[in-house]
């Protein structure tokens, strides 16, 4: 086996970075959500389009990526992802050309089409490449890509995306309708660089990984290849699994919905904020949920998963709730802190999901993956509730779905054996 590790490093190398590359996709859409709300004069629930579209990517081709992987090997999934995912990137260019937010949606599909295959592959072989003792610890290396990705995309849309002068409300005030329209769709020029660099840099990934050797999992596998479609309905029977899907979906959501809004919220809970001001407050959630991370991976090994996993979530729905009913500058630090005990949800949800499925656990990660579409449905339910009560009450949709979490980890706590802190990273 450690010949096998030292004869992939350059593998290794590329699929750890694949965690940092979807980390930094997901969370410039919190940038972007802002952005788009002020370039296209757009309703919080028309700005849920931008996660509509991008976790509907997640939802349709999860389950053709774990297909492509079972059938083609690692190497062709991951080959397909980063190439999609480049794509969508460049697509950007002409979107700003056509400055229409369709474009941006449909670039934005794109690029989360190419992250489905990145990430039903990525977990499956960070584990594959070594010994299966020292799977946990590779793959929690792996996962610290994640967060410093999520960081970074933060980082980028505020200082390439978000532009000092659109923070400025009295001079668009002072313009005519048509300037101020002209204006702000002269802002979305601001997207168009750092996309570009992204898809070329991807592109590269792309390449590289065309380039080096994986390991051929049709070939090295421990079990013989089940066909598809029996392998899911086998699945699909196990509860524990079918249980994490649904919590998954309901996480997803809460996740991306919290960060989503988090700008807005910040905004109208103090007022005069500016949105660059506001984007500190993400970057501190970012920051935060990293610290989490490892935080939450010390403590695995002192307490069982479910149960460590139950105590976060329900601390994510006090502190949701807090920020929902006290507002101001207390709400935006309870609703910042929560994002330290979402971190180690989305790894432990998956982890205990494929825990008993064996030989089948890519199957059953393609479905963790495919209820990443919560995302999607959460962030829209939470812009309609925004728009007919406010920011605040809508924090009410997270706050509920972390205790569907709550409720998985409970149940898991009875059924669920020890748990290693080994998934995707999101």
């Amino acid at each position: 086996m450690a010949s096998k590790a030292g004869r992939y490093t350059p593998a290794i190398i590329l699929t750890v970075s694949l965690f940092f590359l979807w980390g930094m996709a997901n969370n410039l859409n919190d940038i972007l959500i802002a952005h788009f709300r002020r370039a296209f004069t757009l309703s919080d629930f028309e700005t849920s389009f931008v996660q509509q579209a991008f976790y509907m990517g997640y939802f349709l081709l999860a389950t053709p990526a774990a297909m492509l992987a079972r059938r083609r090997g690692y190497k062709a999934a991951i080959v397909t992802g980063l190439t999609l995912y480049a794509i969508g990137a460049l697509l950007f260019y002409p979107a700003t050309h056509f400055g229409e937010y369709r474009w941006f949606l449909a670039a934005l599909f794109v690029i989360a089409c190419g992250l489905a295959f990145l990430e039903t592959s990525a977990s499956p072989l960070i584990a594959e490449l070594g010994s299966p003792e020292g799977a946990a610890r590779r793959l929690n290396f792996a996962q610290a890509a994640n967060p410093l990705g999520t960081i970074f995309g933060v980082l980028v849309g505020k200082y390439f995306i978000l532009s000092s002068f659109a923070q400025d409300e009295k001079a668009l005030a002072a313009m005519s309708a048509a300037e101020r329209t002209a204006t702000l769709r002269g802002e979305l020029a601001s997207v168009q660089t750092p996309y570009l660099v992204i898809g070329l840099v991807v592109l590269a990934f792309a390449i590289a990984a065309a380039l080096i050797a994986f390991p051929d999992n049709r070939r090295d596998g421990d079990a013989p290849a089940v066909p598809t479609g029996k392998a899911l309905g086998t699945v699909l029977r196990d509860r524990t699994l079918v249980f994490a899907v649904v919590a998954q979906f309901f996480y997803v959501g809460a996740q991306v919905g919290l960060w989503s809004y988090t700008i807005r919220y910040a905004q109208v809970n103090l007022p005069g904020l500016t949105e660059q001001g506001a984007a500190d407050y993400l970057f501190a959630s970012l920051v935060l949920f990293g610290i989490g991370r490892f935080v939450g991976a010390a403590m695995l090994g002192k307490v069982p998963a479910p149960q460590l996993l139950a105590v976060f979530a329900g601390l994510s729905a006090a502190l949701t709730v807090a920020a929902v009913f006290v507002g101001g500058t207390t709400g935006l630090y309870a609703l910042v802190a929560a994002s330290f005990f979402m971190s180690i949800q989305f790894p432990t949800i998956f982890a205990i999901g494929i825990g008993g499925l064996g030989p089948l656990k890519q199957i059953g990660a393609s479905l963790i993956v495919m209820a990443i579409i919560g995302g999607a449905v959460l962030t829209a339910a939470m812009g309609h509730l925004s728009d007919l009560a406010g920011i605040n009450l809508a924090l009410l949709v997270p706050a509920v779905a972390f205790l569907v979490v709550l409720a998985f980890g409970v149940r898991a706590t009875g059924t669920a054996g020890d748990v290693e802190f080994a998934a995707a990273g999101h």
